[in-house]
């Protein structure tokens, strides 16, 4: 089976008509289109040059984000007034797929911001690869609103990328908030696009910032960052280890260049606390999701930072080892939990929500990002 043609044809497939992508059609728990999962998923099909599908999706994002933008004037009252907000005043970050936001399940947090970066992100690297102006024009207002948002939200704690840990400030979040309003700083500088919503330079450098002050411990970057208390200020939180989904700061997000000392500690930390050898890439030491097994996706992102750093024996290593997870229909996986980290909390979560996911969409998804980083796409 040819992996990489199967992949694009798994996650065209499972883009509905609205522009939505299902995270995983065969896991009910995951029936929802995450901006997160989704933006990746976008960037994955503009990699494929399947420019259509990412449209789609970026215009469905546009539709979700206006259709909740009444909320920013509530938002922006409670913040000038120090009042607290409910979690459903924010922004949501998991859809339906017709872009309306789940309120259902009163456990399951919704304020999560790093999906709003990564979606400039995705759509500033989408009208760069087609120079479709006209997208950008027609996602003008939605662009503006997701900047005011994250504007007002980005020093504040949230869940992070896994949708744990809301009393913390995470430093892969705020490399989306930078990476995204980098982004668009980047089309505008570049004559692709003009907004007046926010200081693009003046929010970019206060994330980055905030990233080099705060977020940093033993010359790495830490997982999770405590907020400043009255009088204080935010610090570090050493104990938390790293996490894999620090790569983002690196790729695609460029916080730094990829030799900076800062990108190449926490790597090694994550080579040497995160990837078993000849094998794939673990979330963080203490997952006990599903066992905390090893992430498909998080073994495509070494990859790719391994073959945009010229380590390309590692990077196909790695490609190699997804290609060996696929199961008999050609599915990846969202973990193997054939050498987890606690396999005693496996049978729990099976208990509870069924077989982990497969296809993820989002696998499937950083296997085509990875083939074509090795290629030189």
């Amino acid at each position: 089976m040819d992996l990489y043609r199967h992949s694009i044809e798994v996650i065209k497939q499972n883009q509905y008509s609205s522009g939505a992508f299902i995270a995983c059609p065969n896991f009910s728990t995951y029936h929802y289109c995450w901006l997160r999962d989704g933006s990746y998923i976008a960037a994955s099909m503009d990699s494929a040059g399947e420019f259509a599908s990412a449209e789609a999706y970026f215009r469905w994002v546009g539709t979700a984000v206006m259709r909740y933008a009444d909320k920013l004037e509530t938002i922006r009252e409670h913040l000038n007034k120090g009042l607290a907000l409910g979690k459903d005043d924010f922004l949501h970050t998991r859809f339906t797929l017709d872009g309306k936001e789940d309120t259902i399940d009163a456990e399951w947090g919704n304020f999560q911001i790093d999906g709003y970066g990564t979606w400039l992100w995705a759509l500033a690297e989408h009208v760069r690869k087609t120079g479709d102006r006209k997208l950008l024009n027609d996602l003008a207002e939605p662009i503006n609103i997701t900047l005011q948002y994250l504007q007002m939200v980005w020093m504040l704690p949230n869940y992070d990328c896994w949708e744990e840990h809301p009393e913390y400030v995470h430093p892969y979040t705020l490399a989306n908030v930078y990476g995204g309003v980098n982004a668009i700083a980047g089309l505008v500088k570049d004559g692709y696009f003009s907004t007046t919503a926010v200081d693009l330079e003046a929010l970019k450098s206060a994330v980055h910032d905030y990233l080099m002050k705060f977020s940093i411990v033993e010359n790495r970057f830490a997982k999770l960052v405590v907020p400043a208390k009255v009088g204080g200020s935010p610090k570090p939180l050493a104990r938390s280890g790293v996490d894999a989904s620090l790569l983002g700061i690196a790729i695609p997000f460029n916080v730094l260049p990829l030799e900076d000392p800062l990108i190449i500690k926490t790597i090694e930390m994550i080579e040497k606390d995160l990837h078993r050898p000849e094998g794939g890439v673990y979330r963080y030491k203490e997952d006990v999701y599903y066992g905390g097994g090893e992430w498909i996706l998080l073994s495509a992102w070494l990859g790719i930072y391994y073959a945009q750093t010229g380590q390309i024996k590692k990077a196909k290593d790695l490609l190699h080892w997804i290609e060996e997870q696929v199961d008999d229909e050609g599915s990846l996986a969202e973990q193997m939990s054939e050498h987890s980290l606690h396999p005693d909390q496996l049978e729990p979560w099976v208990n509870k929500w069924g077989p982990i996911a497969r296809p993820l969409l989002w696998s499937h998804a950083m296997y085509i990002l990875l083939k074509n980083a090795i290629d030189g796409k």
